[in-house]
């Protein structure tokens, strides 16, 4: 257990006055959405008091009705009821969760969360929490992010809302989002980062053992999953394809391997992953490359011709465009 204190040198940065954090949950929410968050205040509080400050929150976790609600996963969480408009707040934390279209239903909540964030000095959401903030009409007009498999539907729903799919949390002015489920505690982060200064983030990080600022955005975890859903009816060419990475993989080539026509390849293909064989190809190569990048010691140049990229050059732009690092970079964070 990491018991490091807090130098002084940044302490100074602390002010005094104890910022009351309210989580928002309601029966379905997603634990981890709000235990996410919770925890890194909660961790905050405890680094603060080991230098024998005063904690920095106050955190509750609030419901319609209070007392309790069943998370998604079946975990009763302990909860407060709404609070009074004329409570104060410095930060609202919206959850999601399999219950957030029967939130976004309930339009008593969606004026709670509307006139309940014009007194907090910032407002966020975890995952699909973004769908009570954009039925609140909170991010109209506002850059927005919300879990990797529901990106399209806020966008269908919420034409108003400007999604973008990559993040892992945006922030439009005193209104942040974020991706799925753990990127609760990136956001979190982030917000604590931006009250207490960066070396209390990274001391709280380090202690939950995750990155302040992990590399990537959530686009490198929705493009693998799509090729995993795809296993019952490509598996077998992936796995062949994992095995010739630096041979011939043209679309002839990958067609007769499936035993299809091109032009059936292609079509079923792209229903299955989303995906063209050739960007398939590319997050396969990136995928080996990483496991060579962090597992050997090959040079670059040795590892871009083992997984078919030809030239590091090329290597290097697939790794930025699918993971916002370069090869160098992701050694350097991942080596073991």
């Amino acid at each position: 257990m990491d018991k490091q204190k807090p130098s002084r040198h940044f302490l100074a940065m602390t002010p005094n006055a104890i910022r009351t954090v309210e989580i928002l949950a309601y029966p379905a929410v997603q634990l981890l959405d709000v235990t996410g968050p919770l925890q890194v205040f909660a961790s905050a509080n405890d680094f603060m008091a080991k230098a024998g400050e005063a904690p920095p929150y106050e955190i509750r976790i609030v419901a319609p009705g209070g007392r309790s609600v069943d998370s998604s996963s079946g975990m009763t969480i302990v909860t407060h009821p709404l609070p009074p408009m004329e409570a104060g707040l410095d930060t609202l934390v919206i959850a999601g969760g399999e219950g957030v279209d029967a939130a976004v239903a309930d339009t008593v909540l969606v004026d709670w969360v509307r006139e309940r964030a014009k007194l907090a000095r910032r407002t966020a959401s975890v995952c699909t929490g973004s769908f009570l903030l954009a039925a609140s009409g909170l991010l109209d007009g506002r850059r927005a992010a919300t879990h990797w498999a529901f990106c399209a539907e806020l966008a269908r729903r919420f034409p108003a809302v400007r999604v973008e799919s990559d993040p892992i949390f945006v922030r439009e002015g005193s209104v942040w989002t974020s991706a799925g489920v753990t990127a609760g505690i990136d956001l979190a982060l982030a917000l604590v980062e931006e009250d207490l200064g960066r070396n209390v983030a990274l001391a709280v990080a380090r202690y939950l053992v995750v990155f302040l600022k992990r590399p990537g955005g959530q686009a490198q975890f929705s493009e693998v999953l799509s090729l995993q859903a795809a296993e019952d009816r490509f598996g077998a060419l992936h796995e062949w394809i994992r095995k010739h990475l630096a041979g011939d993989l043209s679309l002839p080539v990958l067609a007769e391997q499936a035993c299809m026509s091109e032009r059936s390849f292609s079509r079923r293909y792209a229903e299955a992953t989303g995906l063209t064989p050739a960007r398939s190809i590319e997050r396969l190569r990136v995928e080996e490359a990483r496991r060579l990048l962090s597992e050997t010691r090959l040079p670059v140049k040795r590892i871009s011709q083992r997984c078919g990229f030809g030239s590091e050059e090329t290597m290097r732009r697939s790794f930025v465009r699918l993971l916002a690092a370069t090869p160098q970079d992701y050694r350097a964070r991942f080596s073991t």
